[in-house]
């Protein structure tokens, strides 16, 4: 069972995706952290930023050190060996990410992480520098964002040289002699630690999911699924150069999961949620006639009649078979509106009218 809950932090969420053993460690300066992470957009998709397994190499931090990033430090000290937790950080705790990652990215790479820089700070360096060499990054420099970790704790060194290790854990941490980083533990992974073919392969399953989900009326659950899928192959397609063959056909699994999720949104009453991901999709796929009948019911949703008019106008153009659905939707849109201009009238009269007797 998932556990959301809030760190005793400012601006920070915690999930835990995955138990841990023992207690929480206790920590001193010289401590060191191992651990792989995955950073995320706060987007519908989770883009992902970067991800310590893709780099082929786990990230470590020493307690006491000044890492830059100094709310990760916090974030691994909630955690317990082999725990798994998803943490959102609000903006005044990632300003420093691009010039982080970007280190980071280096020291994967091969490369001096800090090549090139003046001996300053780490926000001056951040003013030097226009660009930090990577596209994402500079658009996070441009315009900070919350983001999302996910972290996977499984080593924690003390300064003696004693090593809390996840697989020798009992109900009590041990003390052990230093052993070489293993793999994270093989608990049932959360899409966001898959690989290629088995994000590919939970795709139909999550779908599947989300389908049953709508038959039970579990509309937020339906949705969640829907979702998740989405994310595995927004991931992929991340890796494959927009509108070629490979990218399309990702395209095509990923628009009807989008659909799919913005019908559960409607049944929800999310309809500002539903027009920003119709939007998103009619700007890629501008002869979609389920995403403009969607985008129409949310637009009469939120009294937006000329846009929701516009919309099922143009589904029954493009798809005449859906005729029928438009006439019905219109019938609806102007009784309400209808309805609505009488009440208005009405409240606006009361208004203006003097009290009875005065």
């Amino acid at each position: 069972m998932e556990e959301t809950y809030l760190l005793n932090v400012e601006g920070v969420k915690k999930k835990i995706l995955h138990g841990g053993q023992g207690e929480l460690p206790k920590l001193q300066d010289g401590s060191k952290f191992t651990f792989h992470f995955q950073t995320l957009k706060d987007n519908f998709e989770r883009t992902v930023i970067d991800d310590s397994r893709e780099a082929g190499m786990p990230m470590e931090i020493i307690v006491g050190k000044m890492f830059k990033l100094e709310i990760w430090e916090t974030l691994l000290s909630s955690m317990r060996i082999g725990e798994v937790a998803e943490f959102w950080c609000d903006i005044i705790h990632t300003g420093m990410y691009a010039l982080v990652a970007r280190g980071m990215r280096r020291i994967a790479e091969g490369r001096d992480p800090l090549e090139g820089q003046k001996h300053r700070c780490g926000m001056g360096n951040m003013f030097d520098y226009h660009s930090t060499g990577y596209a994402d990054l500079d658009e996070l420099q441009r315009t900070p964002q919350p983001l999302i970790f996910i972290m996977e704790l499984f080593r924690v060194r003390g300064m003696e040289g004693w090593l809390l290790e996840r697989e020798q854990l009992g109900q009590t941490a041990q003390l052990l002699l230093p052993v070489q980083v293993e793999e994270p533990s093989a608990y049932k992974r959360d899409t966001w630690a898959m690989n290629k073919e088995e994000k590919l392969a939970a795709v139909p399953v999550l779908h599947s999911e989300g389908n049953r989900l709508v038959l039970r009326r579990e509309f937020a659950q339906a949705a969640a699924k829907y979702q998740e899928a989405v994310i595995c192959l927004r991931n992929l397609q991340a890796k494959e150069k927009p509108w070629e063959e490979d990218w399309l056909k990702l395209e095509s699994l990923v628009t009807p999961l989008v659909l799919n999720y913005c019908q559960c949104q409607l049944e929800l009453g999310e309809y500002y949620e539903v027009l920003e991901h119709t939007t998103e999709l009619l700007q890629k796929h501008n002869d979609n006639a389920k995403g403009y009948f969607k985008r129409a019911k949310a637009h009469a949703a939120v009294w937006n009649e000329r846009e929701a008019r516009e919309d099922f106008m143009r589904v029954a153009h493009l798809d005449p078979s859906m005729a029928a659905a438009v006439k019905k939707e219109l019938k609806q849109l102007g009784e309400r509106m209808r309805k609505k201009h009488v009440e208005d009238r009405k409240r606006y009269q009361g208004l203006f009218q003097s009290p009875q007797g005065q």
